[in-house]
This record gives C-alpha cells, sequence and structure tokens, in this order.
C-alpha cells in the first residue's frame, strides 16, 4: 500500500519560472496525498477551486499539503475526504516583484505648437515599473484565461495609449517647447497617474514612470543646438570669431584652399571693421574731451582777463582818506586840490 500511495504524491510548484513571467498557473493536475507545496522567494500561491480563490500563501518554503494547506483549505470538498480520490485544483504562482521595463514611441508624436503648423514631432524613452496590485482582479482579468502572463504582455498594453498620453502631458507641462527635458518629471508624473488607472483594471500598479530623453528631429535640434550657442557666447559676432579661432586651432581651417581662403578673409574683414569700430569710438571720445578742454581754457582766459582789466582801472580814491588822484567825472590828474582842474567836479 505504501508503494501505491507514493505513486500519487505530488510536489506543486511553480516548474517554467521566468524573471519576466507575472504569473503562472499549476492546473490540470491532481493533487494526491502526500503532495507538497513549495514557495520560493519573491513568489505568492494561490489555491483556486472553479475560479474562486480559495487561499493565498505568501510565506516561502516547502509546505505539507496534509497538515498545513489543508486547514486553510476547508471550503475545498475533496480536501475533506482526505485524498481518498484526487482533487483537481488550480494553484496561481504569482511573481511578487517589482518590474522595470524600458519604453521609447516608435513613431514621432506630432504634438501641436504655434510655431510648427503641423505640430512638433518628437521622440520620447524612458523607463516604467509596475507590480501585480490586485489577485483577484488579476485572476477575474487575466489569469482566468491565461496560462501564464509576461512583461512584455503589460508592455504592449501600455505603449498603446502611450503616444496619447505623451501629447496630453506634454502640451499640459510642456512650458518650452524647445526644452521639454525641463518639464520632464513634471510629464512623467501625469502619465504615471493615467497609466496607472488604466492598469488598475487588470490589478497591475504602475508605481514609477520616467522620461530620459526627448528626441526632436535633427533639423530641429541643430536649430536648438545653434541658438543655445549663440546665447552662451552673447552675440553672433563674437560667435563668428570664436569659431574661426577654434577651426583654426584645431587645424580644419588650414591655408591652400579656397575655402580657407575665404574663410581667413572674413576671418580678416571681421576684425578690421572691429578695429576700425574701436579707432572711431576712440576719436569720438577724444574729439568730445578735447572740446571740453578748450572750453575750460576760454573761461579761464575770460577769467583772467577781467581780473587784469580790474587791475587797471584808475581808482577814485587814494584809499587812504586823501584826495583821490583822479577825477571820478573825467578822470583828470588831480594835484590835491579840491575841485577838478579840468571840469571842477567837486573831489572831496
Amino acid at each position: 500500500m505504501g508503494f501505491f500511495r507514493n505513486q500519487f504524491s505530488n510536489v506543486v510548484e511553480w516548474e517554467e519560472f521566468r524573471d519576466d513571467m507575472i504569473f503562472w498557473k499549476w492546473n490540470n493536475r491532481e493533487i494526491k496525498k502526500g503532495s507538497k507545496l513549495i514557495i520560493r522567494s519573491g513568489q505568492d500561491a494561490i489555491f483556486l477551486n472553479n475560479g474562486k480563490v480559495e487561499g493565498i500563501f505568501e510565506d516561502e518554503g516547502s509546505f505539507n499539503i496534509d497538515s498545513e494547506i489543508i486547514p486553510f483549505l476547508s471550503t475545498l470538498k475533496g480536501f475533506k475526504f482526505g485524498f481518498n480520490s484526487g482533487m483537481r485544483v488550480e494553484v496561481l504562482f504569482v511573481n511578487t516583484k517589482e518590474f522595470t521595463v524600458r519604453w521609447g514611441t516608435q513613431s514621432p508624436v506630432l504634438i501641436p505648437t504655434p510655431q510648427l503648423p503641423g505640430g512638433m514631432p518628437i521622440r520620447a524613452n524612458g523607463t516604467f515599473n509596475f507590480k501585480v496590485s490586485d489577485y483577484v482582479t488579476l485572476i477575474d482579468k487575466i489569469a482566468g484565461i491565461k496560462q501564464s502572463y509576461l512583461v512584455e504582455d503589460v508592455k504592449i498594453r501600455i505603449t498603446s495609449v502611450l503616444d496619447q498620453l505623451l501629447m496630453k502631458w506634454i502640451s499640459r507641462e510642456g512650458k518650452d517647447m524647445f526644452n521639454l527635458q525641463a518639464n520632464a518629471s513634471d510629464i512623467a508624473r501625469g502619465i504615471q497617474e493615467d497609466l496607472d488607472m488604466q492598469m488598475m483594471d487588470i490589478g497591475i500598479g504602475i508605481t514609477g514612470f520616467q522620461v530620459m530623453s526627448f528626441n526632436y528631429p535633427q533639423e530641429i535640434q541643430d536649430m536648438i543646438t545653434k541658438t543655445a550657442s549663440h546665447e552662451m557666447i552673447g552675440n553672433l559676432q563674437k560667435y563668428q570669431q570664436v569659431s574661426m579661432t577654434d577651426g583654426i586651432a584645431s587645424g580644419k581651417v588650414q591655408g591652400g584652399g579656397a575655402a580657407s581662403d575665404m574663410a581667413g578673409m572674413m576671418m580678416g574683414m571681421n576684425m578690421a571693421n572691429e578695429m576700425l569700430k574701436n579707432m572711431n569710438q576712440n576719436n569720438q571720445n577724444s574729439n568730445h574731451q578735447n572740446s571740453n578742454n578748450q572750453g575750460n581754457n576760454q573761461s579761464n582766459q575770460n577769467q583772467s582777463q577781467q581780473q587784469n582789466n580790474n587791475a587797471g582801472a584808475p581808482s577814485s580814491s587814494g584809499g587812504d582818506g586823501k584826495k583821490p588822484n583822479f577825477c571820478p567825472n573825467c578822470g583828470a590828474k588831480n594835484e590835491g586840490a579840491n575841485f577838478c582842474p579840468n571840469c571842477g567836479q567837486k573831489l572831496a
């Protein structure tokens, strides 16, 4: 009897485990007396009967179904008879880890923008994270009709709606259409919330969503790079000078060719224009300074002449109480008389 009893025993375990598999179903076999349940790290085992969850086992290890599992499965009729006949049940093994998946747009997403009537064609890429969040919903919507479920299945489901979500959240959070990376975290947060709402319907939770980069068409990217270079340098003239200097230093602009001669001539003309501009500026400053100096000299001369005139004018009084030396009326010289000998003006 012991020999025949061992013939009926079996092991219930995830036989086809893969890192990219979300769940796997052990089914269409009979659980016999003496069977064991093996749960490995990162797995949960769910016992199902007619699609109904009878028990969820989360602890890893090896368990004897007779003594350790049956008490938790009291509603299964087959277990009540001590396995005198085999009981057909399904055991769903679920991968409990958080999955990380890379994503990328298959074709450019046309983002409405006033600068381009047809929209800005943008590609993007990044990663998203998910894990099983609701066993009952997962069984009801997916596991009830599938033997297994892969990460690729979730990726296909998400990428099918990702373009619309990118268009929605780039238009809403993309403050600068030519520098979307500055608002990447806000865009990603909005997409994650929308994806989580959609994937909740199958028992999957989106735990993270990241946008690594936005990619513009080459001509747009060249324009962005050139504009950024101009802003860093300050103005176009300096940008040309620095570009030419870098070219000569790197050996990309050398003598002996028409292109290099033209480049050298352009650089010489730019330098000459700059020198001429500086010279004109200096001359204007010098002329302005000379004009100011001449005005100051003329003012000083006028003041000096006025002082000399005042010093040479005849005094109407001797300044010491005596009779004035000159008549204040006619200017005739006085010899100390009380009246001017020339006009008769009283002098004191």
